[in-house]
């Protein structure tokens, strides 16, 4: 296992999360250019991480090599759903963002990333943790999976 540190990310980490995004924006850029930007300029990334870093039901966690620097982040977002005529209330977060170096991968740095955010989940009070993969992304899918997480349901696309 990689030795790594997660802290919590703060406004002033906004560049170094948007440097870090470049790992996962590359593989989704590549897959569905008709979505996703390539190369999108670093000041827009930053601009927007620091817009989410300064929500309060936004956290970004980032992971440190023991010389400090950043290999790794992820970002979540709580959500609190009140009881309504179809569904029972709900506390729960979503992982949007898992990335990490490549030069680290299957090192451990994204189960300590998975494994902050599950923590700071409950110490919050919420029952589940959800995220999304996109099928072209089957590493990431095996990742999860072998991270505890199960299919929830399925999202399907038509083009018109």
């Amino acid at each position: 296992m990689f030795p790594s540190t997660i802290r919590t990310a703060t406004p002033d980490d906004a560049a170094l999360t948007a440097e870090l995004n470049r790992f996962v924006q590359d593989i989704h850029a590549e897959h569905r250019p008709d979505l996703f930007r390539d190369h999108p300029p670093i000041e827009e990334l930053t601009a927007g991480f620091r817009s989410q870093l300064e929500r309060e039901d936004v956290t970004i966690f980032i992971a440190e090599r023991p010389d400090g620097g950043a290999v790794g982040y992820a970002m979540t977002i709580t959500n609190e759903r009140s009881t309504n005529a179809l569904m029972h209330a709900d506390s729960f977060v979503v992982l949007e963002h898992l990335a990490v170096a490549p030069d680290v991968a299957r090192h451990g740095v994204g189960r300590a990333l998975v494994n902050a955010v599950r923590e700071a989940a409950r110490a919050a009070g919420c029952r589940r943790l959800v995220t999304e993969v996109w099928d072209f992304n089957s590493r990431a899918s095996a990742f999860f999976e072998s991270s505890g997480f199960a299919p929830m349901h399925r999202r399907l696309e038509q083009m018109l």
